[in-house]
């Protein structure tokens, strides 16, 4: 059975991926209508950016709650590598 995965980010990349879907459909009219190329690599870059942003904030929600919440009260070692992980994670 799996588990009901609410956090309240989840608006938020729903928002994001929905801006991404617009930005998507508007780059395939625009290559359907031959609009110069870079109109259409400035919308491809909003497309990226936008998934890019809904991506990290699945990640980040996930270490700061689901990944908190299974290390609790581990021994202070495993607390101290998960905070090094979650520091890492602002390079993504």
């Amino acid at each position: 059975m799996t588990e009901n995965h609410v956090h309240a980010s989840h608006p938020d990349v729903v928002k994001r991926l929905k801006r991404a879907h617009g930005h998507l459909a508007n780059v395939i009219a625009m290559i359907e209508d031959h609009r110069p190329c870079g109109d259409i690599a400035q919308q491809l870059h909003a497309v990226e950016r936008a998934i890019s942003a809904a991506k990290k904030v699945v990640i980040h929600d996930h270490l700061y709650n689901c990944l908190d919440q299974v290390v609790g009260a581990s021994a202070a070692s495993a607390r101290a590598s998960i905070a090094e992980f979650k520091d890492l994670t602002k390079y993504l």
